[in-house]
């Protein structure tokens, strides 16, 4: 058996299609949200991730016209709130929120996921990222973000912090003694006197512990630092590796960080991000992704446009019938760029950026064949999971939901029922 989860922003929807209503096109009141999320619900999801970025980018031609035109990366509401409205109107799916480990003081961070995680009976998940925008950075007094390794030296101490913070209430603190009048024993809060190098917070708390302890902790770690981080401290991961041979190898250099990290590497889940296209038949399928794909030129510049924003490069500056310069770097996203680097290599541009595409493997056809494609790929790598990210539109939520998740039930892939609680239930369930 294997895990499903979707990834999403709180963004507009796929607002432009056909099977998008005027429920769709008003995406800030957050309805056209919940349903979704109980559509995902019904198909017995792990959890909804919440993605975020915190800036209006206009690296691409120096401008914000292409960013803001495309509506990807604003505008943008806070997922956190987002998801603390999904997990009131749900009652078993998770809701993992992003949130920013350089930006967001650690003490606003643990008790805003504690409370969250009370608010959810346990259902509340952080993305902890590092961030990659120097845009972002301004927006926060700083005139650039640290560099890229020395973000997750300081993600680590925040987690050691914020978990700390957690933990600074013991699970039985509070009493409601009505005997003694006491409603938390006050010798089970701990002040934690926490010193770092960079960050200090006196302690504790000023709430419960989480129902899980702790929220459950996602990461997207491709890079050396980032795979390490991840399997130090992170209870799943989203990531990217291009082809079986690379998913294989990114779960089991995981795998084995954590054990060097002293943990149980079946308590890490690796989701490898899919974008399925479903049809009656597989050739229906083939004719609804070369559909997709005939403005190839549109395509082309909307991947431009979005790396443009994450890695702070401008795409727009380079010759298209040339190879990516061999002068390009960044320090955000810099396993994306060594991964299409790889890709691209004796490639110009176009051919590269024809051929590229965001999910870890193909998956057309039928539900049927798209089911044999992911049991052979958890069968190629030994597990865990999938995280789906397509347009939110209701013809393609509804394919997956009610098309492809029956047929991987029937076959005893993906769950039928929820057995625990906590979304922490959820990933250690299998």
């Amino acid at each position: 058996m294997f895990h499903l989860a979707w990834f999403k922003s709180f963004t507009p929807h796929d607002w432009r299609s056909t099977w998008s209503g005027p429920e769709e096109r008003d995406w800030m009141t957050g309805d056209s949200h919940v349903d979704f999320l109980q559509a995902l619900e019904r198909a017995r999801f792990d959890f909804l991730m919440l993605e975020d970025s915190l800036m209006v980018s206009d690296t691409y031609a120096g401008t914000a016209e292409a960013s803001l035109a495309q509506g990807g990366y604003a505008p943008k509401g806070d997922p956190a709130l987002l998801a603390s409205m999904l997990l009131s109107e749900t009652s078993r799916i998770g809701v993992i929120a992003t949130m920013s480990s350089t930006f967001v003081p650690p003490w606003l961070l643990a008790r805003t996921s504690a409370t969250i995680d009370h608010l959810s009976g346990g259902r509340f998940g952080w993305n902890c990222v590092t961030s990659s925008e120097n845009r972002a950075a301004q927006n926060f007094g700083m005139d650039a973000l640290p560099p890229h390794d020395e973000r997750y030296e300081r993600a680590a101490e925040y987690v050691d912090l914020v978990t700390r913070l957690w933990d600074s209430w013991e699970p039985d603190a509070l009493v409601m003694d009505e005997e003694t009048g006491t409603y938390v024993d006050h010798t089970k809060v701990h002040p934690i006197h926490f010193e770092g190098r960079w960050h200090r917070s006196r302690g504790p708390l000023n709430l419960m512990r989480p129902p899980q302890g702790r929220p459950v902790i996602c990461q997207a770690g491709g890079s050396p630092a980032g795979k390490a981080f991840a399997a130090a401290h992170a209870d799943v991961l989203l990531s990217l590796p291009k082809g079986l041979p690379d998913m294989k190898r990114y779960r089991d250099d995981i795998r084995e960080l954590a054990e060097q990290a002293g943990r149980d590497p079946d308590d890490i889940k690796v989701l490898f991000i899919i974008s399925p296209i479903l049809a009656d038949t597989d050739e229906e399928a083939r004719e609804l992704q070369a559909m997709m794909n005939a403005d190839v030129d549109a395509k082309i510049k909307a991947q431009m446009v979005n790396w443009s924003a994450t890695m702070e490069i401008d795409f727009s500056r380079f010759d298209l019938d040339e190879p990516l310069p061999e002068d390009a770097s960044t320090n955000g996203h810099q396993s994306t760029l060594a991964t299409f680097r790889r890709f691209a290599n004796g490639r110009t541009l176009r051919e590269a950026f024809t051929a590229y595409r965001t999910e870890a493997i193909e998956v057309v056809g039928s539900p049927a064949t798209a089911a044999d494609t992911l049991a052979e790929a958890m069968e190629f790598t030994g597990g865990d999971g999938f995280l789906v990210m397509g347009p939110t539109n209701r013809r393609y939520v509804h394919a997956i939901t009610d098309g492809l998740v029956p047929e991987l039930q029937r076959r005893g892939l993906v769950r039928t029922e929820y057995a625990g609680a906590h979304l922490r239930d959820h990933l250690r369930e299998f």
